[in-house]
């Protein structure tokens, strides 16, 4: 045991023997959450340093409100609060830190000794909340009040070393951020004087040498001067030498020296210096120990290293397969799902290089596994979450009850919706604060039930990522699955088919990234002009008012007519670029006969997650063609997603087979829709007609409550409305309703294992958030993760004109599909051919491929099975 495991065990005792009301108990647990707080430094635990914040305040809650102790333990809150920022990247936490420090900075009085204490680490949070918004109020908050601290002792004070550096740390970023040579100068003063200062045996020398260097790296990056990089690679390999094995810092302190190592072989061109750069870099990522976003910075500078200089070593699948897992860690089921996503922002892109290399080097099966483990991570872990356990039930029945159990206590608090802090008690947060430490150790529990059940003979797999060959198993017995990758060195297709014995690599030499980005932006432009960002409303006999949601004025001016062409233009790239090769690389010809036309399923990665493959082609006059000439398309997020139905594409529960049918034709502070009563009247009198179990409540008789309760008692669900997408916080992206709004965080509360198809006949319900491309974190992706098999969206907002006849040319498709003793029941499973029909109904009613044409049928979109 470690002399902080000895320390936290005895403090443990001391907190658990002192009776509630004795006037020492919040001391010692102010001291127990300290040292939690110093633990979690080394062993970056989340569940260290959130079992110190509890613990802290219930110190602060017991300290009465003038004791003079207050203002410390305000302090080391803030402090445990900071170092939880550091892993979580959760803005209230920082936010809270700040504002605790600066109460305990106001409560502490002139000339007490741990002042300048308090004012420094009250700094470093102004610094670190610099460093991930960018706010120069906070740079130059921390820099003066860094100034302060330090003007408050003399040279022989212990913890001046400590000021200097962290007043050092702070003006390099105000350097960096605003080039001000005097900042520079002070800089690296005062890093001179912190080293010059701090005993050659003091456990911070090494955090010391590293900002040394790191400014002298800085300086050769102004000057040029050999000397500089030399002076800053001695200084860290310094830092490297002195640190204890084991040391948390380690995987930082390698990172830093690769990077002065490899800028002084661009000069050099020494090989030697790249080989111990790309050596500190695999030495960093491959830590056992450390922080996993250090650690992920290390491998991804590893990777890339070699792939540009090494491009045929051994080591380059090792380096990325650390990276993908390493990003997997990233989104561990401790956090809530909002902090994966936050999380996950900074790996975006990363499972697409990766692929992108397997791809170089002749691996497709593995560039589909990396895209698997790697891509929409969160939809992903609630499958996982909500598998079935069947075979672990028939081996051991208790072991799956209490796998089951934390499962959907697990399920049940990541996918809860995070409370903001901002006013709230300290009493409150204190709860807040139980329900994330009841989180971590549902977290832990879980991997430790993996860990058992996958010690059982025949288990060793058991809830794994499935590999490739698992994959083509279970696909579609007709078809194919297109993954089409978008990395910015290369770009492919790669195709699955359960009649392939392998995955088929087709390379899109003709695609780019910047391509993919260029018609993405415009297409966004297009689309942002012609206001297609809301279901269009139409007022009951007036054409004209339809023909504006889609951007038709009478009297537009001569250059909105030649931007005509730009969305014909973006498919027509489309076509050429992309989708041309892959057909004719299938060899898949024309047909006329929409069931005789194989099923092809995209997934698509990076920008082209936004485009719409389903409609590239030719349009015009000469020699018209385009996909639905040849297949019937639909999307799915990764080939598990649909693998996964496939498994449970049985019949459907008879008890509640049927469809829910809404409305909401004026929901508060929107565009009036009063097209979708008529759509939802339509529907409801043809499946009555048809006879299919089916009910309808619109308007305001359907609460948010309801709705849900009706999505569960119903296989299918029919939602005519406004939806929005939310990019700050994508579960907040909602469905809006005359009496409040159902928003993507219910729905995925929800384990629809028996639901069936969701009809989404709203705006943007595919449209998901850029800066989470790999994450699919939209709508219809919402629908399939909450259990939905097929979900029919939109990927811009659809015309309140159209919208009715579409759903209503869908939903006869299905009825004349119906079996004649399917009884009440109500079948989804030819969604994706009802679709398509409906589709080209609209074609053929709006006569001609104009633009205002396209983009009335394009936005229409098939998830699923």
């Amino acid at each position: 045991m470690s002399a902080i495991d000895e320390a936290i065990s005895a403090l443990r005792k001391a907190v658990h023997f002192t009776p509630a009301e004795h006037p020492r108990l919040p001391s010692r647990l102010n001291n127990l959450g300290g040292a939690l707080t110093r633990q979690s430094e080394v062993t970056y635990e989340l569940s260290d340093i959130t079992e110190a914040i509890s613990i802290q305040q219930q110190a602060v809650n017991l300290t009465p409100k003038h004791h003079a102790e207050l203002p410390t333990r305000l302090a080391n809150l803030g402090t445990s609060l900071h170092r939880r920022f550091t892993v979580t990247f959760d803005i209230s936490d920082i936010d809270d830190a700040i504002s605790l420090q600066r109460e305990a900075v106001e409560l502490t009085p002139e000339g007490r000794i741990d002042l300048p204490i308090k004012l420094t680490n009250l700094g470093s949070s102004f610094w670190l909340r610099f460093g991930s918004f960018q706010n120069k109020e906070d740079i130059d908050e921390a820099i003066s009040t860094h100034r302060r601290a330090v003007a408050l002792v003399s040279d022989e004070y212990p913890g001046l070393p400590a000021f200097l550096n962290n007043l050092g740390l702070a003006l390099r970023d105000r350097f960096l951020h605003s080039s001000k040579p005097s900042d520079f100068e002070e800089a690296i003063s005062a890093h001179r004087k912190a080293v010059c200062l701090t005993p050659k045996d003091h456990m911070e020398l090494p955090g010391r040498l590293i900002g040394l260097g790191t400014m002298i790296h800085i300086q050769f990056e102004r000057t040029g001067n050999l000397s500089d990089i030399s002076e800053a690679i001695s200084t860290k390999q310094a830092a490297v030498a002195i640190l204890p094995e084991g040391h948390s810092d380690i995987p930082g302190t390698l990172v830093s020296l690769g990077h002065s190592l490899y800028d002084q072989w661009q000069v050099t061109q020494n090989p030697d210096d790249l080989k111990a750069s790309i050596s500190n870099f695999q030495l960093a990522a491959t830590c056992s120990f450390g922080s996993p976003r250090e650690k992920l910075n290390a491998a991804m500078q590893w990777a890339r290293r070699l792939r540009l200089h090494e491009p045929q070593s051994p080591d380059m699948m090792d380096a990325f397969e650390t990276t993908i897992r390493l990003v997997v860690l990233m989104s561990g089921l401790e956090r809530t799902i909002n902090n994966r996503y936050i999380q996950l922002q900074d790996a975006s892109g990363i499972p697409l290089e990766a692929a992108a290399t397997a791809l170089e080097l002749g691996h497709p099966d593995r560039a589909v596994e990396w895209l698997e483990q790697g891509r929409c991570l969160v939809w992903g872990q609630l499958h996982t979450l909500r598998s079935p356990l069947e075979d672990l039930e028939a081996g051991d029945s208790a072991l799956a009850h209490r796998l089951r159990v934390v499962a959907r206590r697990l399920d049940s608090a990541g996918s809860s919706r995070a409370e903001s802090r901002v006013g709230v008690s300290l009493a409150k947060k204190m709860t807040l604060e139980d329900a994330a430490r009841a989180q971590l150790d549902l977290a832990k529990e879980w991997e430790e039930l993996l860990m058992t059940v996958r010690a059982l003979p025949g288990f060793s797999s058991f809830l794994q990522p499935s590999p490739c060959s698992d994959l083509l198993e279970y696909l579609p017995p007709s078809g194919f699955v297109v993954i089409i990758n978008v990395d910015k060195r290369r770009c492919d297709a790669i195709v699955l088919s359960a009649g392939f014995r392998e995955p088929l690599h087709i390379p899109l030499s003709k695609f780019s990234l910047k391509k993919a980005k260029e018609y993405l932006q415009s297409m966004m432009r297009r689309l942002g002009h012609r206001d297609l960002r809301v279901r269009g409303g139409v007022h009951v006999g007036s054409e004209a008012a339809s023909d504006r949601a889609l951007g038709l004025y009478p009297g537009r001016q001569k250059n909105d007519r030649d931007e005509d062409i730009v969305v014909r233009k973006v498919l027509l790239n489309l076509w050429v670029d992309v989708v041309k090769p892959i057909i004719e690389e299938l060899g898949l010809k024309k047909v006329e006969s929409a069931t005789e036309k194989p099923r092809l399923w995209w997934c698509p990665t990076g920008p082209l997650a936004f485009l719409p493959l389903h409609a590239a082609g030719i349009y015009g006059p000469e020699a018209p063609v385009n996909v639905l000439d040849y297949a019937i398309s639909s999307y799915t997020p990764t080939v598990s997603a649909l693998t996964s139905r496939v498994q449970g594409n049985g019949l459907v529960d008879e008890r509640i087979s049927g469809l829910f049918v809404t409305s909401q034709p004026r929901a508060p502070h929107a565009t009036p829709i009063p097209g979708t009563t008529d759509e939802v009247a339509s529907i409801y009198a043809a499946a009555q007609g048809a006879g299919v179990r089916v009910s309808k409540v619109e308007g305001d008789s359907l609460t948010v409550e309801g709705c849900l309760q009706h999505m569960e008692d119903f296989s299918g669900v029919h939602l005519a409305c406004h939806a929005i997408q939310s990019a700050p916080d994508p579960l907040q992206s909602r469905f809006r309703f005359h009496n409040g709004s159902l928003e993507l965080g219910k729905i995925i509360q929800k384990n629809l294992r028996k639901a069936d198809l969701a009809f989404l006949s709203a705006c943007q319900t595919s449209a998901g958030e850029e800066t989470l491309s790999d994450e699919a974190v939209h709508l219809a992706a919402g629908m399939l993760a909450a259990g939905y098999r097929r979900v029919v969206a939109t990927m811009w907002a659809i015309s309140d004109r159209h919208a009715p006849a579409v759903a209503k040319d869908f939903y006869q498709y299905l009825w004349d599909q119906r079996k004649e003793d399917s009884g009440g029941g109500f079948d989804g499973s030819m969604s994706a051919h009802a679709l398509h029909h409906a589709v080209q109904k609209l074609r053929e009613r709006l006569v001609d491929d104009s633009e205002e044409s396209l983009l009335a049928w394009a936005p229409y979109v098939h998830f699923g099975y």
